[in-house]
C-alpha cells in the first residue's frame, strides 16, 4: 500500500490500536451527544430537526472512521484538506447556531418585557384608591 493511498484513507483505519481508540472515543462522543440532543427535546423536536442531527451523525462518524472520505470530498469541492473542509464547516454550523439563539434570546426577552407590563399593570393601584393613600382621608369639615 502506497503513501498516497495511506493519506487519502484508501487502506484500512482500524488498524493501529491509538487510531481505534480515538476513533471509539469520538463515535462514542457523538452518540452520546446526539442521544442528549434527542431526550433533551423530546417529543416536541420537529421532523426536520430530527433527521438533520441523524445526519449529523452519520456524517460524524464517517469522517471518524473514514478519514479519507472527508479529503475526497474536500478535493471535490476545492479545498486542500478533510479537515480545512471540516473547519469551514464548523465555523458555518457555529455562527448558524449563534443566529438561532439570538433569535431565541430576543423572542424571551420580548415575552418577558410583556410579561412584566402586563403584570405591572395587573398589579397597579386604582386612581381613586391612589388619591386616597396618597392625601389621607379627607376631611370635608
Amino acid at each position: 500500500m502506497g503513501e498516497q493511498e495511506l493519506i487519502l484513507g484508501l487502506g484500512p483505519t482500524l488498524v493501529g490500536n491509538r487510531t481505534f481508540i480515538v476513533q471509539l472515543l469520538l463515535v462514542l462522543g457523538i452518540v452520546v451527544i446526539v442521544a442528549w440532543l434527542f431526550v433533551k427535546r423530546g417529543a416536541k423536536q420537529l421532523a426536520v430537526r430530527r433527521l438533520l442531527i441523524i445526519a449529523f451523525a452519520v456524517f460524524a462518524v464517517a469522517a471518524v472512521l473514514f478519514p479519507g472520505m472527508l479529503t475526497r470530498a474536500a478535493n471535490l469541492v476545492g479545498v486542500g484538506r478533510g479537515a480545512d473542509l471540516l473547519l469551514y464547516a464548523t465555523v458555518l454550523v457555529l455562527l448558524g447556531f449563534l443566529a438561532l439563539q439570538e433569535a431565541r434570546t430576543k423572542a424571551a426577552e420580548k415575552r418577558t418585557t410583556y410579561l412584566a407590563r402586563r403584570l405591572a399593570l395587573d398589579e397597579a393601584e386604582q386612581p381613586a384608591q391612589f388619591r386616597e393613600h396618597a392625601l389621607g382621608p379627607r376631611s370635608d369639615g
